[in-house]
């Protein structure tokens, strides 16, 4: 699984023809306080269950708040086939602190 930072990913989606799928797996209360625009909700706890709504083939970002829980949905993922799963080391947290100071900080 490969890692990327904030800085990173918002190049990437600034360059990329076809953007990374962008896979929140934080709480609903979490995601509407603040987030990467067109990031889609699946909170960790309910990803099992969500699996079939995710293509396996799609380049993915994974995030969280700080790294932690995105990194175990992508390690989970990883365990579900999925291959080309990046974790946003930082989470929105480093979103908000290093791309977009408009994103809440919580």
């Amino acid at each position: 699984m490969r890692q990327i930072t904030a800085p990173q990913l918002h190049a990437l989606l600034a360059a990329e023809a076809e953007t990374p799928f962008l896979l929140d797996v934080r709480e609903l209360w979490e995601f509407e306080l603040a987030r990467i625009e067109g990031s889609q909700l699946v909170p960790l706890g309910q990803l099992p269950a969500r699996l079939a709504e995710l293509d396996p083939e799609r380049e993915t970002v994974v995030i969280c708040h700080h790294g932690v829980r995105s990194m175990q949905a992508a390690f989970f993922l990883q365990a579900q086939g999925f291959r080309n799963i990046i974790n946003l080391a930082g989470g929105i947290d480093a979103w908000s602190r290093e791309v977009d100071p408009n994103t809440p900080m919580y």
